[in-house]
């Protein structure tokens, strides 16, 4: 039997000779991007069309392979090897849950900071000396308004003391234990408080009713009042001290009762029903800030130098009145004198007497009379010395005049007298001047 080459041996040097001229003229052949053929000088963005052949001729086989890959790997990992898949899913959960409780607990710690915040820099600000506590429980009931703090007489507190927050007042403490107390709210039916309208400046006594609202009974009926006026405690109930808020007047209805009377319902500023930290007030004596501490230290030692100042001015005038005698008016009496008047509110005492008085000086009545050798002597009525009342004047030479005896003027037969109160009167004499 003849072979396939012997018997086919034409056909297939022709296909041969095919073949080989395919592939030289594939291999001379270039194609450009745009799909034209050409012979031209090579370019760097022309391929051989030997190339495109043998591309055309592995891709297929080669994505076929790489598809089939992928394939089997996706359904191999995600539904043929699913040991501990359950497992894993359980420790996600689990994680999940633990990260949800560790949120909502920071979220409630922000929360809680946010309000130890406002009610810090209150307890700061407000005048009176407060301390902090934490609702712990409450009553139970609907009828009761009331809760429980986590302080108790052991940390200061006592009956009476009033509850707040930031925003209004909460309550009073009605029972004190070592280590807890109770406190009545505001809206509850045995509660009182005395509060006072902003702006009409209407008083009233506030309690809740049966609904758990507080509001202002016994009062007289007014078209002032509107719902949006805020309410304010009064400071007349010796608990919660004057001008705390309240809350504001949500409406207002007729006493069933009485017809001239109205009830004010109010919705309270501090939220009764979510209490977490409040402030209970242990003393209502004003504290002051360190800034406000030495502005008060500082007016004192103002107010202090003032007095003094004044204090001085007073003993100034005082002195000067002492040093100024013809201040006393001789036409009133002794007791009416401007320097004995009692109702002088800085009196002045009264001058000492003089030691030589004569007849300018206040309060003499007559002038004292001379004595006898004052009188026979020139000069001696105004107080001069002995020696130069006897010495006779000198003339403008410098010579001394003669003395001449003075002449008393006496009638015949009279002899010179020297009565008390009468004194003599000194005789003229005259110098004599030198020629």
């Amino acid at each position: 039997m003849e072979s396939f080459f012997v018997r086919y041996r034409n056909p297939l040097v022709l296909l041969a000779i095919l073949v080989a001229q395919i592939i030289g003229l594939a291999v001379q052949v270039r194609q450009t991007g745009s799909g034209r053929n050409t012979l031209d000088s090579p370019d760097s963005s022309e391929v051989r069309l030997i190339r495109l052949w043998a591309d055309m001729l592995v891709s297929p086989p080669e994505r076929l392979i790489h598809s089939s890959k992928l394939g089997v790997g996706y359904l191999w990992q995600n539904y043929l090897d699913l040991r501990h898949v359950r497992e894993q899913n359980q420790d996600l959960q689990k994680t999940i849950d633990r990260l949800r409780l560790e949120q909502a607990s920071l979220l409630e710690d922000a929360h809680q900071g946010q309000r130890l915040q406002a009610l810090l820099g209150f307890q700061q600000k407000y005048i009176y000396t407060t301390l902090a506590a934490q609702a712990i429980g409450s009553s139970g009931s609907d009828q009761s308004r009331v809760f429980y703090l986590d302080k108790g007489s052991a940390d200061g507190l006592e009956r009476d003391m009033a509850v707040i927050t930031a925003d209004g007042i909460v309550g009073k403490v009605r029972d004190v234990f070592p280590h807890s107390a109770q406190v009545l709210a505001i809206n509850d039916q045995t509660s009182g408080a005395g509060v006072i309208l902003e702006t009409t400046r209407v008083r009233g006594v506030l309690r809740g009713n049966a609904a758990g609202q507080p509001e202002i009974v016994d009062i007289m009926s007014d078209q002032r009042i509107q719902p949006g006026e805020k309410v304010l405690t009064a400071g007349g109930d010796q608990i919660f001290p004057r001008g705390l808020p309240v809350g504001v007047v949500e409406k207002v209805v007729r006493d069933p009762d009485r017809d001239s009377f109205i009830d004010v319902i109010v919705k309270p500023a501090a939220q009764l029903d979510r209490l977490d930290e409040v402030l209970v007030i242990t003393s209502t004596q004003p504290r002051f800030s360190p800034q406000d501490q030495q502005d008060i230290a500082t007016s004192e030692s103002l107010k202090g130098a003032e007095a003094a100042a004044i204090q001085a001015q007073q003993k100034a005038s005082q002195i000067m009145a002492e040093r100024l005698p013809g201040l006393t008016d001789p036409n009133l009496p002794p007791d009416q004198q401007p320097l004995l008047d009692t109702s002088n509110p800085n009196p002045v005492a009264h001058p000492p007497l003089a030691l030589h008085p004569d007849r300018f000086t206040p309060g003499a009545a007559t002038a004292p009379a001379p004595d006898a050798d004052a009188g026979s002597t020139p000069g001696a009525a105004h107080g001069l010395p002995r020696e130069k009342q006897t010495s006779a004047p000198e003339d403008r030479n410098g010579s001394a005049a003669p003395k001449v005896a003075p002449k008393a003027n006496l009638k015949p037969g009279s002899k010179p007298s020297l009565k008390s109160g009468q004194p003599t009167q000194p005789a003229q004499t005259k110098p004599q001047r030198n020629p």
